[in-house]
C-alpha cells in the first residue's frame, strides 16, 4: 500500500492509472520511479494547468524520495517480471498457418487478426478488441493503426504484416476487426478465451497476444528503432520498462540505465 498524505491521493490515483495504461509493471518501486512520474506529469497531465502539474509532481517526488532517495541516488529497483519470449520466425509462420486452418470464418479471421495486429502492431488485448476497420490507415503497401484509449498513438504495421492488415481492415469496414458482431467486449478474458478455443496441433506454438506483443517490441529493439520512437508506438511510459524485453535479445543491452541513456541521447537528435 502506498502512503497517501494530504493532497497526494489524487496524484497517486492518476499516476496509477497512467502507469497501468502504459504497461509499467505493478509494484511500488516502478510506480514511484522518477522517470515514470515525469512521464505522467508531462504526458499524462497534458492540458492541465501548470500549477496542477507542479503540485502533482511535488507530491509524487516527496513519496519517491521517501521510498528511493533523492533523484540520481535511487536504489536499484527489483527487476520486473520477465516478458514472454518472442515468437521465432518459424513459430510466426506456424501461427499464420494455424489461423488459416480454422474450420470457419468466425474463427479464421479473428485468429489472423490476433496474429497480424499482435505481432505486426503490438496491440494489447483491450486495444485489439476495440479495433475497427476504420482505425487502420492504408497507404499504398503500408498500413498503420490508430489506437485509441489511454495510450492513444499511431502504430506503423511491420511490413511483413501490412498487406494482411489492409485486407482485414477492408473486410471489417467500420465494424470490429476482431470477432465482429455483438459481444461483451469489456470482458477481461475476451481474447484469451478465444485463443483457447482454437483448433491446433498440440505441438504447435500457443497463440498468445502477450507473446505477440513481445515479438513486436523485440523486433524493434533488434533492428535499432530509436527508443523514443519505440515508446511512442508501443504506449510504454519509460525506457527502463523495455529491459524486460531486451533480456531475450543477444547484442541489445537489458540494462535499464543503458536504455534510459539511449532515450536521452536519441530524443535530442
Amino acid at each position: 500500500m502506498l502512503p497517501a498524505g494530504s493532497g497526494t491521493a489524487p496524484a497517486l490515483r492518476g499516476l496509477s492509472r497512467f502507469a497501468e495504461a502504459r504497461g509499467v509493471p505493478a509494484g511500488r518501486e516502478f510506480l514511484l520511479d522518477y522517470d515514470v512520474i515525469e512521464a505522467f506529469c508531462v504526458a499524462g497531465l497534458a492540458g492541465r494547468a501548470c500549477s496542477t502539474r507542479g503540485t502533482y509532481r511535488s507530491a509524487l517526488y516527496r513519496l519517491a524520495m521517501a521510498a528511493q532517495g533523492p533523484p540520481g541516488q535511487r536504489a536499484t529497483p527489483f527487476p520486473g517480471s520477465r516478458a514472454p519470449a518472442p515468437y521465432s520466425p518459424a513459430e510466426r509462420a506456424e501461427l499464420a498457418a494455424l489461423a488459416a486452418a480454422q474450420h470457419d470464418a468466425a474463427r479464421c479471421s479473428p485468429a489472423l487478426a490476433l496474429v497480424v495486429f499482435g505481432i505486426g502492431a503490438g496491440l494489447r488485448p483491450g486495444e485489439l478488441v476495440a479495433l475497427r476497420g476504420d482505425d487502420v490507415i492504408r497507404h499504398g503497401r503500408q498500413a498503420a493503426v490508430h489506437v485509441g484509449g489511454p495510450a492513444a498513438r499511431l502504430v506503423p504495421v511491420t511490413p511483413d504484416y501490412a498487406g494482411r492488415a489492409r485486407e482485414l481492415a477492408r473486410r471489417a469496414g467500420s465494424g470490429f476487426v476482431f470477432r465482429p458482431g455483438p459481444a461483451g467486449r469489456g470482458y477481461k478474458n475476451f481474447v484469451s478465451n478465444f485463443t483457447r478455443s482454437l483448433t491446433a496441433d498440440p505441438a504447435a506454438p500457443r497463440l498468445s497476444l502477450r507473446r505477440a506483443r513481445a515479438t513486436f517490441i523485440c523486433h524493434h529493439l533488434a533492428v535499432g528503432t530509436p527508443v523514443p520512437v519505440l515508446l511512442a508506438i508501443t504506449g510504454i511510459a519509460e525506457a527502463g520498462s523495455l529491459a524486460r524485453y531486451a533480456r531475450h535479445l543477444a547484442g541489445v543491452s537489458s540494462s535499464k540505465g543503458a536504455l534510459r541513456a539511449r532515450w536521452r541521447a536519441e530524443r535530442t537528435r
